[in-house]
């Protein structure tokens, strides 16, 4: 066997079973040992954009790294927009970056670059292989880093590396890590402000914390002690819906978030980094809770989230029988008709989203309102981007839809971001995944508008409307979608975009619905 064989055969051995692809001459070794391994599910990606994002939006669903196949540096390098997003939503990916064999580097062939620097702004793990017989153990560490806590590893194979003999050995499946136990003195120490301030306490939650469990031992403490419970801006990912405990997510408009956290004299927080302004904006502040406010530190990422949830119950003596604030339909629900809108939109597929359906949303500015109706509707995952690179939806809902092939994905996007990574519906039609997107056509980068304005610019001249509208021409997204192999119709009222939705949430596969707002 060669080097690439020992490669799959550990990542296999560790149940890294789906390998996101876009791979050059440097990479056919290992290509060929794929070929070998028929329990690798290998997807293709027509960029690299849509290999990284699809990687995020798996790992977020399993909790467990897929493998990502890149094309030297410049390969690496397309595909670090999302790649950000994945290291901000704190999720486990294993990049394998091949690159010239060895021996061919000294010669600056034109795709050399310095991958390690590239893979560095990007990755909390990095290690170039320098020999076949390294590779059984560099790949059990690149495991090991993207899981312990999760996180971007980057593993660089030379071809020579790939292609070189090495002895068969039969592979190691490594142990799961455990997270770090709870401290005790961090417990008591939330506790006591907790009891110190009733009713001016809030408890922010992010990764494992913002599961459904986790969110019933939070909202029990809420509830019995006089605490808000919030969620990050930008949520890797959160179980929401009728019956569970529904979370405040901090607004991304800055007055409106400094306004949200203005009487919180202890912020709390579970899984999650204080809360900041996504940018700087002229006089205001950075941090968005008020001068004075504590934050504490109840448990980190990579820590028990729920076993420090729970002993931070017991220490409030907090009964596990403590009646739940859990959300409910809303009663006084009015259907739109006529004329379509973002808020139509919002309104028409939180009432109709089906169980246990995945939502995916890079809506940005025209899916705002989606959030907060979307505790009323069926239980549900709601992803959103991370980490600000725009170009992650239709990567995401293709990670999630093959990381959970039994349920409906439903991705809200924005038409500007979604021509960042338009060729991933392409490989939602080849690998004919269940997902149902969603393009808010407003023919603008409509964020950059409201920028604008933030940052105190009123008027809008010639120039600056030229780079951020998005009509002349106009995009024709059943068009566009029909060319990657996606069925897809257009909307321009709200009668139309039901009659769409519904249609497509009964089918199976890929479907693209127009929204022309």
């Amino acid at each position: 066997m060669n080097g690439a064989d020992s490669l799959c055969d550990t990542l296999l051995a560790n149940d890294v079973r789906v390998c996101f692809a876009n791979p050059g001459t440097s990479e056919m070794h290992f290509v060929a040992a794929l070929d070998r391994k028929p329990e690798m599910r290998c997807v293709l990606g027509l960029s690299e954009g849509v290999v990284t994002g699809a990687a995020d939006g798996y790992a977020r669903m399993t909790d467990h790294p897929a493998a990502t196949l890149l094309h030297t540096g410049p390969g690496l390098a397309n595909g670090l927009a999302n790649l950000h997003n994945a290291r901000r939503a704190r999720v486990p990916v294993i990049n394998i970056v091949g690159d010239h064999a060895s021996y061919h580097l000294p010669l600056d062939a034109p795709l050399t670059s310095d991958i390690e620097s590239l893979a560095g702004a990007m990755s909390k793990w990095v290690h170039r292989i320098r020999s076949p017989e390294e590779i059984a153990g560099a790949t059990e560490a690149a495991y090991r880093a993207s899981m312990s806590p999760p996180g971007v590893a980057t593993l660089i194979l030379p071809a020579d590396a790939a292609w070189g003999d090495v002895e068969a050995e039969q592979p190691i499946r490594l142990s799961r890590p455990e997270p770090h136990a709870v401290n005790m003195d961090s417990v008591r120490e939330v506790a006591a402000a907790i009891r110190d301030t009733p009713g001016e306490a809030g408890i922010l939650v992010s990764g494992a914390a913002a599961r459904a469990d986790c969110l019933e031992i939070a909202g029990a403490i809420a509830a019995a002690r006089d605490v808000r419970l919030f969620s990050e801006m930008q949520l890797p990912r959160v179980e929401r819906g009728r019956g569970r405990v529904a979370v405040t997510r901090i607004p991304y408009p800055i007055d409106a978030a400094l306004d949200l956290l203005a009487d919180i004299d202890v912020l709390v927080l579970v899984g999650a980094p204080e809360p900041v302004a996504f940018f700087a904006y002229p006089g205001k502040p950075g941090r968005l809770v008020r001068k004075g406010c504590k934050v504490l530190t109840l448990a980190r990422h990579g820590e028990d989230l729920k076993g420090a949830l729970e002993a931070l119950r017991d220490e409030l003596s907090v009964r596990p029988s403590q009646p739940l604030p859990r959300a409910s339909a809303a009663s006084d629900h009015i259907t739109p008709f006529g004329h379509l809108t973002e808020d139509a939109i919002a309104v028409m597929v939180a009432e109709r989203l089906p169980d246990n359906a995945i939502v995916c949303d890079e809506g940005i500015t025209s899916a705002r309102r989606f959030f907060e109706l979307s505790a009323g509707s069926a239980p549900h995952d709601y992803l959103m981007n991370t980490g600000g690179s725009i170009g992650c939806g239709i990567p995401l809902a293709t990670g999630a839809a093959i990381a959970c092939p039994d349920r409906k994905v439903i991705n809200l996007q924005a038409d500007g971001s979604a021509m960042y990574t338009v060729q991933g519906l392409w490989t939602q039609a080849r690998e004919n995944l269940d997902v149902v997107t969603i393009i808010f056509a407003n023919r603008a980068y409509a964020v950059l508008h409201a920028e604008m304005r933030n940052v105190g610019v009123n008027g809008i001249g010639e120039n600056a409307r030229r780079m951020m509208d998005l009509d002349h021409p106009a995009w024709d997204w059943v068009l566009i979608a029909k060319g990657m192999g996606v069925d897809a119709a257009g909307a321009h009222s709200c009668e139309q975009f039901a009659d769409l939705f519904d249609s497509a949430l009964k089918r199976g596969g890929p479907f693209l619905i127009e929204a022309i707002i």
